[in-house]
């Protein structure tokens, strides 16, 4: 009996540390979301100011004239595409030709090209240029006074993991140059000015810095094949994506429900159409904004948001978006 007896008292004595041993559970906290705020921003009525937002900050970040550059070079270090400026419209020629003198405005027939209004790098009007080692000729489209900015021709002539090396002259052949173009990866890109003296230019913030700009920019309507200039909002390219609902109420999107929602990352998943030109009918130039149209987006920081536009105009001037968004 005295031996039964310990050996119990040994049993629950061990039973008790053990389970002194084992940590408590703490309780998860509630995910809070954040407020649920405004903002606007003034594009101009003629659309000629481009801005970069960022979500988690409520603030403009970078803002610049949309016809302050022509060409964007990728910089990571692996990256040799490069885009046109869709806010002007510019559209891209391959011409098919080496020798840079024998390129002359013939050489546009039937070539036309423009990059897609989706912003996939493997969709753009010069595509990969590395092997052909071709010229370009180069419509810089209109400036935001809607002059028509001239025609250059262009021969992407290296890239390594540092720089681009770019030649560049008016279609007569005068002013031609060679110029670097460097790389630096804490940019989506490095812009280039194909002006009378060719430049390099920052047009954009860092890339982790923002996650929407507003701006015009050219899309494609595929069933007419034709390019269109529009107003819109665009996703950085930097790991930000987005979806539309218009099903579900504002107030009824969630964290939890965000999550559940399959994300394209297509620069453009925001857009245009979330206004309506001509609402009052007779083809005018008024417009309505589709306030049932609710965005869900989630930034490179991996953080959600709702968002959905409200209005289209400041004291009846358009080219003033203004939107409510929430962090979720």
């Amino acid at each position: 009996m005295r031996s039964s007896l310990l050996s119990y008292i040994a049993v629950s004595a061990a039973v008790l540390t053990i389970a002194s041993c084992v940590r408590k559970e703490l309780p998860v906290p509630a995910h809070e979301p954040g407020a649920n705020v405004t903002a606007t921003v003034s594009m101009g009525a003629d659309y000629r100011w481009q801005y970069f937002y960022d979500l988690e900050t409520n603030t403009v970040v970078g803002k610049n004239l949309k016809d302050s550059w022509n060409l964007g070079f990728e910089t990571s270090r692996d990256g040799y595409r490069v885009i046109l400026n869709t806010a002007l419209p510019m559209f891209a020629y391959p011409t098919g030709k080496t020798a840079f003198g024998s390129v002359v405005m013939a050489d546009t027939a039937g070539r036309k090209k423009w990059d897609s209004p989706t912003g996939s790098p493997d969709s753009t009007a010069i595509g990969d240029w590395r092997a052909s080692g071709q010229v370009y000729i180069i419509d810089r489209g209109y400036s935001a006074d809607l002059i028509h900015q001239g025609y250059r021709k262009v021969q992407f002539l290296t890239v390594d993991e540092s720089r681009y090396s770019v030649r560049i002259a008016r279609m007569n052949g005068s002013d031609e140059v060679v110029i670097d173009v460097p790389k630096d990866s804490l940019y989506n890109f490095t812009f280039l000015s194909l002006d009378a003296s060719p430049a390099v230019v920052q047009a954009e913030p860092p890339r982790d810095k923002w996650d929407l700009v507003f701006t015009q920019y050219t899309h494609i309507f595929y069933d007419l094949n034709e390019p269109y200039l529009v107003t819109g909002c665009l996703l950085n390219r930097f790991s930000t994506a987005a979806v539309m609902d218009s099903t579900v109420g504002y107030a009824d999107i969630t964290y939890t429900s965000a999550q559940g929602y399959s994300l394209s990352p297509f620069i453009n998943t925001i857009g245009y159409d979330w206004k309506t030109v001509g609402s009052t009918g007779g083809g005018g130039s008024d417009y309505k904004v589709h306030i049932h149209m609710n965005y869900i987006i989630r930034t490179s920081s991996q953080s959600y948001f709702k968002l959905r536009f409200i209005d289209f105009y400041d004291n009846k001037v358009k080219g003033n978006p203004k939107w409510e968004f929430q962090k979720l």
